[in-house]
């Protein structure tokens, strides 16, 4: 099988999706921007197709779609059996551009969660198209039944579950720091960076020991950092900046708390990380991570205009222990993602022998 992926060259979520594929399938990769170093070792640059456009971060980029042409012009050198987009109201919608520009492939689509969960919303518009793109997928992917319940009211048609889950199981902690909190989600207002700084106050009030490392970067950063100023937080929140694996698993096997408050969200990577590590999850109240965590049971679930109280974390101390090993525990048996590939792609093949695509 030749397969050709439509997505962020730059994102390391694009890049584990090329790590599981290139053993599998003849790969090759189009970015709208540039790629990652770690792509040198995936697949040959004669194989890869840099748009090297600057996408912005909230939307709105109807300058990608200017480059259809050169990217169907590539694709219809490489032949691919299967366009597979990733996050779709911008790659998807440059899969089925190509797809119209001559391209004969199936299209396969992963949603990413704001391109469901959020875009469609914004207009009628952008509802139709995200539906039309929807309905242009073969086979669709969704990382929660939440999101995959909204992907089919928008027109999806056949839509594969299984969260976008970890290479490998880290080992388990030799021991966690019960002061310490961890967040890394992206400091851009999509995942509230600015409530998981108020919630972490709202707890320090009361938890003269707690600390909050905030990983990760993005624009508000330097108003984040005047924010903690501003709560008298300066020495027990450490921003850190972006990390590599290997130090993300260092913080996530030290922390027992990990802080992921959007307001938007699928089945969040970091999340099952941090799951995976055996830290106690502190997360946004919205249906994806209530498929993950019993509240008050193996984390807390945060309501929109609450805050949890110090003594409401403290009392699942006693029971750290058992949360983390029933995450790891699902972690193990829902969220390893190489098997996950293993079924997706035998999907492609059995719509495969249906006949080659028109």
């Amino acid at each position: 099988m030749k397969l050709a992926l439509i997505g962020d060259g730059e994102s390391p979520h694009l890049l584990k999706w090329a790590r599981a594929l290139a053993p599998r399938v003849e790969l090759w990769a189009a970015s709208s921007r540039g790629f990652l170093p770690g792509f040198d070792a995936v697949l040959p640059p004669a194989r890869r197709l840099a748009l090297a456009t600057t996408p912005r971060f909230e939307g709105g980029n109807v300058g990608l779609l200017r480059h259809a042409p050169r990217l169907a012009a590539w694709l219809r050198a490489a032949r691919p059996d299967w366009l597979h987009a990733h996050y779709l109201t911008s790659h998807g919608t440059l899969a089925l551009l190509a797809r119209v520009l001559g391209v004969r492939a199936r299209i396969a689509g992963s949603a990413w969660g704001s391109d469901i969960l959020e875009t469609p919303q914004r207009s009628r518009a952008l509802a139709w198209w995200t539906g039309r793109v929807l309905r242009a997928c073969a086979v669709c992917t969704s990382d929660s039944q939440h999101m995959a319940a909204r992907m089919r009211e928008l027109g999806a048609g056949e839509v594969m579950v299984f969260p976008f889950g970890l290479e490998a199981l880290p080992p388990a902690p030799p021991d966690k720091d019960d002061d310490l909190f961890y967040a890394n989600r992206g400091l851009e207002a999509i995942y509230a960076p600015l409530r998981v700084l108020e919630v972490f106050a709202a707890l320090a009030a009361d938890w003269p020991q707690a600390r909050l490392v905030v990983a990760h970067d993005g624009s508000l950063r330097a108003a984040l950092q005047a924010r903690v100023q501003e709560l008298g937080l300066g020495e027990r929140v450490r921003f850190t900046g972006r990390l590599d694996a290997q130090a993300q698993a260092s913080w996530y096997g030290r922390a027992r708390w990990y802080l992921s408050l959007p307001r938007s969200d699928s089945v969040a990577v970091s999340v099952l990380e941090a799951m995976a590590h055996g830290c106690v999850p502190v997360l946004s109240d919205l249906p994806a991570n209530r498929e993950l965590v019993r509240h008050g049971e193996q984390g807390w679930i945060v309501g929109d205009g609450e805050v949890p109280r110090a003594a409401d974390l403290r009392r699942l101390l006693p029971q750290a222990d058992r949360i983390a090993a029933e995450h790891r525990a699902w972690v193990q048996a829902h969220a390893l993602f190489e098997p996950a590939v293993e079924r997706f792609l035998a999907r492609l093949r059995e719509i495969d022998a249906r006949g080659p695509a028109r």
